[in-house]
């Protein structure tokens, strides 16, 4: 079922699927939308939803502030109340395991479950964030100057997305699609307010996390494995799952995998 919901003036678009418990919420990544997640079918309610400013044909969102992680997650909030749904299973990939985390952080009292797919804690110094936000700014500025479509092109060449190369043309179209959608503002504006640099340095607030976590990375993902190691040694509540003959976008390469380790967690 679709859904459209108006939180403080921007209509958030979802779709809902299943039905009994337990409930799960998705954030796709960075340029995705409520479709990535959609081949991820784990028992339960499952709510997809198009993230602040993302999505097919978007109008650009004129408070870009508006993308910061805490103003998100009061949107998000919100979102949920209106829905009648306390707490969820929250599942984020890469962007959204980001984004996910300072929900979790947050408020902890709305989430049973966190699930991170390739996701990170922030940038533990002051210097490496400072440096980022500089990069994550050049970005954005590119991506306005030569359009999604360039920008898009230049993307996919990531060492990160080498493994979808792998992927069929079908799939590999699908993921381009929903990027060339994007509207070009929107994700600049995603970069500068919500870019890693940009996001607070949750490192050390982990060990104070007590929601129970599951960290998801590809095996063939070396540099996310190496952040989750550490991420796994910090959290007190944690299992990680490595995926083989996966990268960094692990339910897209290996769909049936992540179903089978969301449905254990309730099992």
């Amino acid at each position: 079922m679709r859904k459209k919901v108006i939180i403080n003036g921007y209509e958030y678009e979802l779709e809902i699927q299943g039905t009994g418990k337990p409930t799960w919420l998705f954030f796709h990544g960075f340029m995705g939308s409520l479709a990535d997640y959609q081949g991820i079918t784990p028992t339960g309610t499952r709510i997809y939803m198009n993230l602040l400013g993302f999505g097919s044909k978007l109008k650009t969102i004129k408070q870009s502030q508006r993308f910061m992680g805490h103003q998100q997650v009061t949107d998000i909030c919100r979102l949920l109340d209106k829905l009648s749904i306390n707490k969820v299973n929250l599942v984020g990939y890469s962007m959204g395991a980001r984004l996910a985390l300072v929900f979790g952080h947050t408020v902890p009292n709305r989430v049973d479950h966190l699930v991170l797919e390739s996701g990170t804690a922030g940038l533990m110094t002051q210097d490496l964030r400072q440096q980022r936000i500089i990069a994550d700014g050049h970005k954005a500025d590119h991506v306005t100057q030569v359009g999604m479509s360039t920008f898009i092109r230049e993307w996919e060449q990531l060492p990160l997305f080498k493994s979808q190369k792998s992927m069929s043309a079908a799939q590999q179209l699908f993921m381009q699609e929903q990027r060339l959608n994007q509207n070009a503002q929107n994700v600049a504006n995603s970069l500068r307010f919500f870019g890693t640099g940009a996001m607070p340095n949750l490192w050390p607030e982990l060990a104070y996390m007590h929601i129970p976590v599951t960290l998801i990375t590809g095996m063939d993902d070396h540099k996310f494995t190496q952040i989750n190691q550490k991420m796994q040694q910090q959290l007190p509540n944690v299992q990680w799952c490595q995926v083989p003959q996966a990268g960094h976008n692990v339910h897209f390469e290996r769909p049936d995998q992540v179903i089978d380790i969301l449905n254990a967690i309730h099992h």
